[in-house]
């Protein structure tokens, strides 16, 4: 399908992983995604495929094929991303795409996720690397409207546009306005018509999205709260998680990053005062039923 049109689950770090992925599958595919972005693997300088680095999209074991999985990359080192487009083309994968939207400022800082929309030329270098690695038309970039400024990214659509890119998803927020305050529709817009590259909407899907090319992630997490079905899937990736992962902490990290979603819901609020507080599996199963 074109990479720009239907409804796409947003890569949400730490939530949408590989097990999330598998045990949420019939309600991803119920709830309308034509596909998913995986969560952003790191191409540092020296980059080497590994199996454990890649563990979140190798090839098997994962949802239906009718959602298509994008892998993403986060980086700022043009031959680390070869390196890293060959690894995701060695699995099968015909697609990637480019984090350049990442707020939080420990990644900013250091040039990658928004920062890469300080160091334009930086930018450019990955998207000339994607594009030629992955093929014309396979090769997406997802970003910001700016750092500070919500006019940062229209100041660069003529380095966007001079690409082949598949799509361009917008965060219709600044990198410093995290995922808080009001998305600006304006400038998304302004940008929209700036692009000659295909354009998905993403931010905030209540605030009156387009009807082709959404991108969507925290608001539907939360609504897995209230699902019939909620407990009985939450218990079922807690199982997945203890089979997957080494020891209770990790598995009681993961199970409380889903549920900080889920405790914005009101019939799961009340639960969240004890829950960020349990200290095993056993407390947090106690907590939840």
């Amino acid at each position: 399908m074109n990479a720009a049109d239907g409804m796409w689950l947003a890569p949400l770090r730490g939530v949408t992983v590989r097990t999330f992925r598998n045990v949420f599958g019939a309600a991803i595919r119920e709830s309308g995604f034509s596909g998913m972005y995986a969560p952003f693997i790191p191409a540092n300088p020296g980059f080497r495929f590994s199996k454990r680095l890649f563990a979140d999209i190798l090839p098997d074991g994962d949802i239906a094929p009718e959602c298509e999985l994008v892998p993403q990359v986060i980086c700022k080192d043009p031959a680390a991303l070869r390196e890293w487009c060959k690894a995701v083309k060695g699995l099968g994968y015909v697609r990637a795409d480019l984090n350049a939207g990442c707020p939080f400022p420990m990644i900013r800082r250091k040039g990658r996720g928004s920062g890469l929309l300080r160091t334009p030329d930086a930018l450019e270098r990955l998207l000339e690397v994607g594009c030629d690695e992955m093929g014309a038309g396979n090769f997406s970039l997802k970003t910001r409207l700016g750092v500070e400024r919500p006019d940062e990214l229209l100041e660069l659509m003529p380095t966007v546009n001079r690409y082949p890119l598949a799509a361009l998803a917008v965060h219709a927020r600044t990198a410093v306005q995290m995922y808080d305050g009001e998305v600006d529709r304006t400038m998304f817009e302004t940008v929209r018509t700036a692009s000659q590259v295909p354009v998905v909407y993403n931010g905030d899907a209540a605030a009156n999205p387009p009807q082709r090319g959404v991108m969507v992630g925290r608001r539907f997490i939360r609504s897995l709260a209230n699902r019939d079905d909620a407990r009985e899937l939450l218990f079922r990736y807690l199982e997945a998680s203890r089979r997957e992962l080494c020891g209770d902490a990790p598995v009681l990290g993961r199970m409380k990053e889903l549920l900080s979603y889920w405790c914005r819901e009101p019939s799961w609020r009340r639960l969240w005062p004890m829950i960020k507080i349990c200290r095993n599996i056993e407390e947090l199963m106690l907590c939840c039923r």
